[in-house]
């Protein structure tokens, strides 16, 4: 999903292998994170963007979305996607070391190793709970924050997007959730699909990789321009994508219940910007307002005409960022 334009030099892929004294949060022996560069090189303003668990790799959309021609612009492909190894694209690939507080761990641990003191923290979607977090574990390192599609990893959220969002698209729900056992329906379908993406059978597999993809498609659709996406044509993707979703939000996100909300006097006086659009029915705008009403450093800049993006949404998350340049 396009979220604006940038022409700016060609990105700088740095994979970072994480050390094998990493402590709990190591990753394994093979593994690597993906984290390219774009922008100015030299710049003292560095910005790190984050975007929703599987998307498209740090390098495409995103570089583009964030990377105003003042800044370093530092991107991240989370563990199991993008450029980062192994995917998460098979039965076999172990997630038990992916988890929000690795997450939050690796995006410390990339900052010491690019010798970056502070940085301005960019995320979208998913991304802004990874963002939220990784600020309220690490105030002292983030100049400014920008937020767009604003979420907070609650179960509200997860269970309005699996299971309330049906009564806007009932069919669309019913072919969702054809592929659950009856019996499971009206539980945890995040952690149904989770075992469906992990089964022996590589036919289940891709069934169920397609019907979540084709969901995540649907509750999207009312933003302004919208046309499918084109990554779900791929096969890796969806399985990829579906894949770490459902490891997620099966697991609330690895985060206590309301745990960003209740932590936001931690980041009281960093300055942050929430971009949100009014049309957003997949993070309706109740997540954002209530963020940024126990955020005194905090403005929402509600995009009218725009949904969980499209519009003027990428116009006005790149005036955010732009907005964080001359901060001390």
């Amino acid at each position: 999903m396009p979220l604006g334009s940038f022409t700016g030099p060609p990105l700088i892929s740095r994979p970072l292998k994480v050390a094998p004294t990493y402590a709990a949060n190591a990753l394994p022996p093979g593994n690597a994170l993906s984290a390219p560069e774009t922008g100015v090189p030299v710049s003292p303003r560095c910005g790190r963007y984050l975007r929703g668990a599987g998307d498209e790799r740090a390098g495409g959309v995103a570089g583009r979305d964030c990377a105003p021609r003042s800044y370093r612009a530092v991107l991240f492909d989370q563990r199991g996607c993008g450029r980062s190894r192994p995917l998460a694209d098979g039965p076999g690939a172990d997630l038990a070391t992916n988890t929000t507080g690795h997450l939050v761990a690796d995006m410390e641990r990339l900052r010491n190793h690019l010798g970056i003191d502070r940085w301005v923290v960019v995320g979208v979607s998913w991304g802004s709970t990874l963002a939220l977090v990784y600020t309220q574990r690490h105030p002292q390192r983030v100049r400014g924050v920008v937020l767009g599609g604003v979420t907070a990893g609650t179960r509200r959220e997860l269970t309005w997007i699996t299971h309330e969002m049906g009564r806007v698209f009932p069919a669309e729900w019913e072919d969702f959730v054809a592929v659950v056992p009856e019996a499971e329906r009206d539980g945890d379908l995040a952690g149904a699909y989770a075992r469906l993406l992990t089964s022996p059978d590589g036919d289940v597999r891709e069934e169920a990789a397609r019907r979540w993809c084709a969901w995540e498609d649907t509750h999207v659709s009312l933003m302004p321009g919208w046309t499918p996406w084109p990554r779900y044509d791929d096969a890796t993707f969806r399985c990829v994508f579906a894949r770490l979703v459902t490891h997620y939000w099966s697991n609330d996100c690895f985060l206590a219940e309301h745990e960003v909300v209740r932590n936001m006097d931690r980041i009281a006086v960093v300055p942050g910007v929430l971009v949100h659009g009014r049309y957003d029915i997949s993070s309706p705008l109740e997540t954002a307002w209530t963020l940024h009403k126990r955020w005194p450093a905090s403005r929402l800049a509600i995009v009218r005409d725009a949904g969980h993006g499209g519009g003027g949404f990428g116009e006005a998350l790149a005036s955010a960022i732009d907005e964080m340049r001359d901060l001390d």
